[in-house]
C-alpha cells in the first residue's frame, strides 16, 4: 500500500510508541535485531525481561545484561526516564527504550523489588502472566482476587511513577486493580474479546473500567489474538476503531509484542512444553505469526483512509502513551 503524504507527515513528526516487545528476555537474545524498530521508524520501545514462566533470577541475568548492551552502543539506542529523554533520542535518531517485567513472580515476594527495578530502568510491571502468582490472578487461571500483596505493589508502583499494566490478568483481579491504583492503569498489549473470543483477550466491561481510570489499552499484534489468522494492518485497524469507538481516541495505544527467534525452539515450542501457562485448548498447534514494526507507516495510512482524524491517529501512534509517561513517570 502506498502512504500518503499526510500519512508520512504524521508518522514522521509524531513519536511512535510500541508498548511491548515480544521477543524472549533472555541473556542469549540478539540484541542487533533491535534495528528491526529502528528501521520500522519506531521512537520507543518497551522490551521485556521477564515474565512469571522464569525464575526471578534470570529477570535480573536478563536485565543486566540488556542495560549493558544497550548503554555500550549510545549511536543506536538510549536508555529513557523521561518524556523529554524519548523526545530528545528522536532528535538524535537514537530508539527510545525502558524495560517491562510480565508477572509479579521476579519480585521473589519482596516489595523492595519494586524499587531496585525501577531504578534499573523498569517503568512497567504488569500483575500476572496467565496463572495465578501471589500478587493475584492470571487469564488462565481460576478466578481469584487482588491480594494484600497485590495492593502494596500499586501503592509502591504509584509512589515511584510506574505503569500499573493489567495484560495476561485474570478479570476478577484487573478490576480490582483498576479499582485499586490512584494513578492511570495500562492493558500494554491486549485486544478486544468482542472481536475475538481467546481467553487472553478483555472484555468490553474491562476496557471501559481501564478508560475510567485514564489509562490506555494498547492493541496487541499476535494472530491467535487478533482474530480470523490475520496480522494484517486492515486487521490492526480493526480493533483499533472498536477501541476508539468504546471508550474514545484517548485510551487507546499499540503493543506489537513481536518476536524475534532467540534461539532454535521458538514461540511455538515454548507454548507446546508449557501447557500450564498456554493451555492447549486456547493454543492449538499452528505458528504463532506477528504484525511487524514496519507496518506502522501503513498502519497510519489505513486509519486515514478510513476517516479516523489527524489527532486520533496521532494520539494513537503515540500521543496518548506520551500523556500518560508525562503524567506518571517519576
Amino acid at each position: 500500500m502506498s502512504v500518503s503524504t499526510a500519512a508520512k507527515a504524521i508518522f514522521d513528526s509524531e513519536i511512535i510508541w510500541d508498548a511491548h516487545s515480544g521477543f524472549m528476555p533472555d541473556p542469549a537474545a540478539d540484541l542487533n535485531n533491535l534495528q528491526i524498530w529502528r528501521d520500522a521508524g519506531i521512537n520507543y520501545l518497551s522490551i521485556d525481561v521477564g515474565f512469571d514462566l522464569l525464575p526471578w533470577e534470570q529477570t535480573v541475568r536478563t536485565l543486566a545484561n540488556f542495560r549493558h548492551w544497550i548503554l555500550a552502543n549510545p549511536e543506536h539506542y538510549t536508555l529513557v526516564s523521561s518524556v523529554a529523554e524519548i523526545r530528545k533520542a528522536k532528535l538524535e535518531g537514537t530508539l527510545a527504550i525502558t524495560f517491562d517485567i510480565e508477572g509479579m513472580n521476579a519480585l521473589d515476594g519482596r516489595i523492595e523489588m519494586v524499587e531496585f527495578y525501577h531504578h534499573l530502568g523498569v517503568r512497567q510491571i504488569l500483575f500476572a502472566y496467565n496463572r495465578n502468582n501471589l500478587a493475584g490472578g492470571g487469564c488462565h487461571d481460576v478466578e481469584t482476587n487482588l491480594t494484600a500483596f497485590g495492593r502494596q505493589v500499586i501503592d509502591e508502583m504509584n509512589r515511584l511513577g510506574m505503569f500499573v499494566d493489567v495484560t495476561h490478568t485474570g478479570y476478577r483481579t484487573s478490576m480490582e486493580v483498576m479499582e485499586y491504583s490512584n494513578r492511570p492503569v495500562i492493558f500494554s498489549h491486549s485486544n478486544a474479546k468482542a472481536l475475538c473470543g481467546h481467553g487472553r483477550n478483555i472484555t468490553d466491561e474491562q476496557i471501559k473500567a481501564c478508560a475510567r481510570t485514564g489509562g490506555i489499552v494498547a492493541i496487541v499484534g499476535l494472530n491467535r489474538f487478533l482474530g480470523e489468522g490475520r496480522t494484517d494492518s486492515d486487521r490492526l485497524a480493526d480493533h483499533i476503531e472498536y477501541l476508539v469507538d468504546l471508550v474514545g481516541p484517548n485510551h487507546v495505544g499499540i503493543g506489537l509484542d513481536y518476536a524475534f527467534p532467540v534461539d532454535f525452539k521458538g514461540i511455538d515450542r515454548i507454548i507446546s512444553d508449557n501447557p500450564q501457562f498456554w493451555p492447549k485448548s486456547e493454543y492449538p498447534e499452528g505458528a504463532t505469526s506477528y504484525s511487524a514494526p514496519g507496518q506502522m507507516r501503513e498502519l497510519t495510512e489505513v486509519l486515514l483512509r478510513r476517516g479516523q482524524s489527524e489527532q486520533t491517529v496521532r494520539d494513537v501512534l503515540g500521543g496518548n502513551f506520551m500523556r500518560l509517561a508525562a503524567e506518571i513517570w517519576k
